[in-house]
């Protein structure tokens, strides 16, 4: 991934704010696609918590953290600053290549135990739960400690499903199989046509 000078500047201002800055290293992370485009997490963490198999590259002023089950994803992609720099903010170009399976592993193999493991959890705890908004969860892809999810239904589109995800399945998730630390959310929301819960309109 390819990172301006200009998102450099942006990181290096915020991380100012922190506590000995010096420490925190700038963490990048796909978490699900959204309207054809790859959504992500980007943070401020400290750089000796780069878990194994991240990809660390130091930029000069600043270090960055890929996360293993991020770097093909982000290949080509690149890190740019929105605006000025006081106001602006930090963006990544990067789109999926077209597919059903947008972002999902090659190796999506699901007749392992962990896969197993997981579609019981989804079929007996997780799809009951979230069939009265009209929504449902499906596994697609095991990698590593990553389990690759598409939502169905009113979960389409729906401005909730964020936190759907992070509060709701991938607890149920990494309680029922400790080994899964990531839950990636690779549905097309933009398809999304009837979700359960819209923002209000200002």
């Amino acid at each position: 991934m390819t990172v301006t000078d200009a998102a450099i500047e942006k990181a290096v201002l915020v991380r100012a704010r922190e506590t000995d800055p010096e420490r925190y290293a700038l963490w990048v992370e796909v978490v699900g696609v959204q309207g054809g485009e790859f959504t992500y997490d980007l943070s401020l963490q400290p750089l000796e918590e780069a878990p194994a198999g991240a990809h660390v590259a130091d930029l000069g002023r600043i270090s960055l953290v890929i996360r293993a089950s991020s770097v093909e994803l982000l290949r080509g992609a690149t890190l740019d600053r929105q605006g000025d720099l006081a106001t602006g903010g930090l963006v990544i170009h990067n789109r999926p290549p077209p597919s059903p399976a947008t972002g999902v592993p090659a190796t999506a193999d699901l007749s392992g135990d962990i896969a197993r493991r997981l579609i019981q959890v989804l079929d007996q705890q997780v799809n009951p739960a979230i069939a009265s908004h009209g929504g449902s969860a499906e596994l697609v892809a095991v990698e590593d400690d990553t389990a690759y999810l598409r939502l169905g239904g009113g979960c389409v589109g729906c401005g909730m499903v964020s936190v759907t995800l992070r509060q709701g399945i991938e607890v149920a998730l990494r309680e029922a199989v400790p080994v899964i630390t990531r839950v990636i959310d690779v549905t097309d929301h933009a398809s999304g046509t009837n979700p359960y819960y819209e923002p209000a309109k200002k």
